[in-house]
């Protein structure tokens, strides 16, 4: 265990050898953090996934820095079907701690293997498009969709639940208690999971209940017997049996001389017609296959352009994720140049809010560095006669504060640009000088070079 204010290793001493600072507090608070990694980690021993989501979240709360409940977050997550959510947790880890740390390999593990990573799209590509087609209650649909996301991640909790949704509004319960089991097998005590499933065990019980009815049976005594027959049964007498009979009879007769015998005659001519019917129908076979065959060439380029924007949507993310690392690792470096190149190359919309919030750490720590380092550079650069070097440090500082240094970045930017004979761009931010730093010093030598500029001009003109 190490100081939270100087990092020196701790005893069991009240207050810190190094630096004398009360880390009372401070242990219990890691104390706490263990211990809900602790619950974290039996609960998924035993398939409490939620839970143990739950245990790992808290002990977050009380330490972001521990790395082996926020690796196991990242299992669970991974364990449920979140590949996205276990892939951000994974990223912070290895932010905190760059060396020895499971969660490269897990990184690892996923980003060389393209299958995976072609599956990890599909499953969220799927899944929303599901998402959509309940929304425009076509639930048919989005049985079918969800059932190859299942097929692509059989883990993913939230799909076994939402199929279970809409088998429950289709009335097909059986299919529903099915869907509910899968979920239950990968996290075992989802309360959401166990709700639907008591929904579900109530209405097989109305439905069974009611299906015995129908089936019920009566019973009455005769005499010393018990008489026993079904609720619908009726007791016809000799003469209704009979009479019965007779109407057979005579609907036997009805039928043979109203059916089959116009069936005869017509049976010439049935034979011509059908004969024909199969021609047409062969025609409109082949014509059903043609018109399906091109249905399933248009999706399938359309398939391959969605598959091709996705992945490139996933490059460009882990893109800005490792370069969010190698800024992190350059400002540990002390190498505030790099680290701040980095920076800008990150598309900040890329970022989960969780590496926003690391991407805003850094790049208030860098920012100021940064702009300290480029400008020295520049300087120095431009007292040694280098204006091209200076020209190249100086506007990249004014491009991110003109008002650096109170002025004197675009000052001496516009002394580099003139003694390097660009005197076009050197009254760009002469003029600059003017606006920022009236009444100086810098302000006077700018004015003199626009004046200069402005007769250079109003000559040419005439």
């Amino acid at each position: 265990m190490e100081c939270y204010n100087c990092g020196a290793k701790l005893t069991a001493a009240k207050r810190c050898k190094n630096c004398g600072a009360d880390v009372r507090m401070y242990r219990r608070i890691l104390m706490a953090s263990n211990s809900f990694y602790n619950e974290g980690l039996e609960r998924a021993k035993v398939r409490d996934l939620t839970g143990a989501a739950d245990s790992l979240k808290v002990s977050l709360l009380y330490n972001k820095m521990n790395i082996d409940a926020r690796n196991l977050l990242g299992l669970v997550y991974f364990e449920m079907g979140e590949t996205v959510s276990a892939l951000s947790e994974w990223v912070l880890s290895k932010n905190y701690k760059s060396r020895e740390n499971a969660a490269s390999h897990y990184l690892n593990e996923i980003q060389n293997n393209s299958s995976r990573l072609e599956a990890i799209n599909q499953t969220i590509k799927k899944y929303n498009q599901a998402l959509a087609y309940c929304r425009q209650d076509s639930r048919d649909l989005a049985i079918i969709q969800l059932k190859k996301v299942l097929s692509l991640n059989p883990k993913l909790v939230k799909g076994h639940q939402l199929l279970a949704l809409l088998y429950m509004q289709e009335g097909k319960y059986d299919l529903a208690n099915k869907a509910l089991r899968n979920a239950a097998k990968v996290d075992a005590n989802n309360t959401t999971t166990l709700r639907y499933q008591n929904e579900v065990k109530q209405k097989l019980q109305e439905n069974n209940s009611k299906k015995k009815k129908k089936d019920d049976l009566i019973s009455y005594q005769s005499g010393n017997d018990t008489i026993i027959m079904p609720a619908n049964f009726k007791d016809n007498s000799a003469w209704q049996t009979i009479l019965n009979i007779v109407i057979g009879v005579a609907l036997g007769i009805a039928i043979t001389v109203f059916l089959l015998l116009p069936g005869i005659r017509q049976k010439s001519k049935s034979e011509s017609n059908e004969a024909l019917k199969a021609v047409n129908d062969t025609l409109s076979t082949k014509e059903q296959t043609i018109s399906s065959l091109e249905s399933k060439v248009k999706e399938l380029t359309k398939e391959a352009k969605e598959a091709k924007q996705s992945s490139e949507s996933v490059e460009s993310k882990m893109t800005s994720y490792e370069q969010l690392l190698n800024s992190f690792a350059s400002y540990a470096a002390g190498d505030m140049e790099t680290a701040g190149n980095a920076l800008e190359s990150i598309e900040v919309s890329d970022l989960s809010d969780s590496a926003k919030t690391v991407y805003n750490e850094v790049y208030a720590k860098v920012n100021e560095q940064y702009l300290s380092t480029l400008y020295q550079e520049g300087y120095s650069a431009y007292t040694k006669g280098d204006y091209t070097q200076a020209i190249e440090k100086l506007l990249k500082v004014a491009e991110l504060d003109e008002k650096y240094q109170n002025g004197n970045t675009v000052f001496y930017l516009a002394q580099s640009y003139r003694r390097a004979d660009n005197m076009e761009d050197a009254v760009v931010y002469y003029r600059k000088v003017l606006e920022q730093s009236p009444g100086t010093e810098r302000a006077r030598v700018a004015k003199i070079y626009v004046d200069q500029a402005d007769r250079e001009a109003s000559a040419s003109q005439q």
